[in-house]
């Protein structure tokens, strides 16, 4: 297959190129979609299938000016990408578009089908992304949209920077340590797209989750326990809100969220609970 990938040199799209190796991927750049939507529209010729990984890092002060970076990132590049699909003669079998869990409220356990829109900044982002990615659904194409959970892995991505603090003793919980923490482990996170590629009748919304999520509580405790050290100094949200401002949200609120379509589908995780996956991963 040929593959196009915007964001091919993050976290997670290094893992993908990694995983499609045997595959011909044509990775986008930032410069990329800097170019005229008539020269962006040729890296897609003879293309069977396009991800879109891209956006900015949601871990962040947000200022208004990097608000407009977020919104840029996922919503522009997503328009750019679609309108480069719809110039395409022969156009690729599938679009596989990203999203994430904060497109929910906290208030529930929430699955495709029973769930909770939030309002606020993030929950805007993320429905204004999906709804970008939902318009090549106009051109025929099967459209797939992973809503990402709080990915772990090695070599990049929020467990990198727990990891530190954590081996030296440093580690706790964050505020209450009660806020909801739904994640997936790099490996599932990988196999799912992977499954989304060659089942046909993958199409649609799913959480990209693990089916156990978890709490900062919850996790705090794997990595004290796979790591062998305390972890017994709480990081206050006022701290974080004066670091990160808004953009704290992230890190002090969470949702509860389960991956019900990919399971009654027929994916199999092979990291279902935290335990098993920060042993795993340290």
């Amino acid at each position: 297959m040929k593959i196009i990938i915007s964001g091919a040199s993050g976290f997670v799209g290094g893992a993908l190129r990694q995983k499609f190796s045997n595959h011909v991927i044509v990775p986008l750049s930032v410069s990329d979609f800097a170019k005229s939507d008539e020269d962006f529209a040729k890296f897609f010729e003879g293309a069977d299938a396009v991800v879109n990984l891209a956006g900015a890092p949601i871990v962040a002060r947000w200022s208004e000016e990097y608000k407009k970076i977020l919104y840029s990132s996922r919503i522009d590049t997503t328009a750019k990408i679609v309108k480069a699909i719809g110039r395409m003669g022969q156009k690729p079998k599938v679009f596989i578009s990203t999203s994430a869990v904060g497109i929910y409220t906290n208030s529930k356990i929430q699955s495709e089908e029973n769930c909770e829109i939030s309002n606020d900044f993030l929950g805007k982002l993320c429905q204004k992304w999906e709804s970008e990615a939902k318009k090549v659904e106009d051109f025929g194409i099967r459209l797939v949209i992973f809503r990402f959970g709080i990915i772990l892995g090695n070599n990049g991505g929020a467990l990198q920077k727990m990891l530190l603090p954590f081996r030296l003793g440093l580690g706790g919980v964050i505020g209450s340590g009660k806020q909801p923490f739904s994640w997936v482990h790099l490996d599932d996170l990988i196999s799912a797209f992977g499954f989304a590629l060659e089942n046909d009748n993958v199409r649609g919304v799913y959480n990209l989750t693990a089916p156990e999520p978890t709490t900062n509580e919850g996790l705090t405790k794997a990595l004290k326990m796979a790591l062998h050290r305390p972890a017994f100094l709480p990081i206050p949200e006022l701290v974080l809100k004066l670091i990160y401002s808004e953009g704290a949200k992230v890190l002090t609120d969470g949702q509860t969220v389960v991956p019900e379509r990919l399971l009654r589908e027929g994916f199999n995780f092979t990291f279902s609970n935290i335990e098993h996956a920060i042993r795993d991963l340290v």
